[in-house]
């Protein structure tokens, strides 16, 4: 079993983690797993199903269920569009959740949201927050276990 102490890991260490994490659980349900040497588009690996069909995939680690948010131009709003989401929580192994991209095109505004930032130094982005415990329960939906399963078929 891994050490499961995720406070004391860096971010950058908790992220290289919940890569090589996203990989195996995709790797386990018979996807085939590809990587880059440079993350520069934001894309995090590529994978492929039985059915030939390959997918981008963006991996995004959160620990304390903080808010995470990736940058509007580092993804497209499709299917062929994966974001696999990790929660690291102390003493426990990590929770695993894969879903398009296609959420933001309809972001509910609390779990998915959408921030533009006009007239703002920030960069457009969407976000993730599972901080609220309705939003947990609404992010349940997107459990590794279903959803790449259900991919497989």
């Amino acid at each position: 079993m891994p050490r499961t102490k995720w406070s004391e890991l860096s971010a950058m260490q908790l992220g290289q983690y919940g890569e090589y994490y996203a990989k195996m659980e995709f790797t386990s349900y018979g996807f085939d797993v590809y990587t880059s040497e440079v993350d520069d588009h934001g894309i995090d690996f590529v994978v492929k199903g039985k059915n030939g069909v390959f997918y981008e995939v963006q991996v995004k680690s959160v620990r304390n269920d903080n808010y995470v948010f990736i940058r509007k131009s580092k993804i497209v709003l499709d299917d062929k569009h994966l974001v696999c989401f990790i929660r690291f929580n102390d003493g426990e192994l990590p929770d695993c959740y894969v879903f398009p991209a296609t959420v933001w095109m309809n972001p509910d505004g609390s779990l998915f949201t959408s921030k533009d930032y006009e007239g703002l130094k920030s960069a457009p982005e969407y976000g993730i927050s599972v901080k609220k415990k309705k939003n947990l329960e609404a992010m349940q939906r997107y459990k590794v276990e279903s959803v790449l399963a259900n991919m497989m078929l």
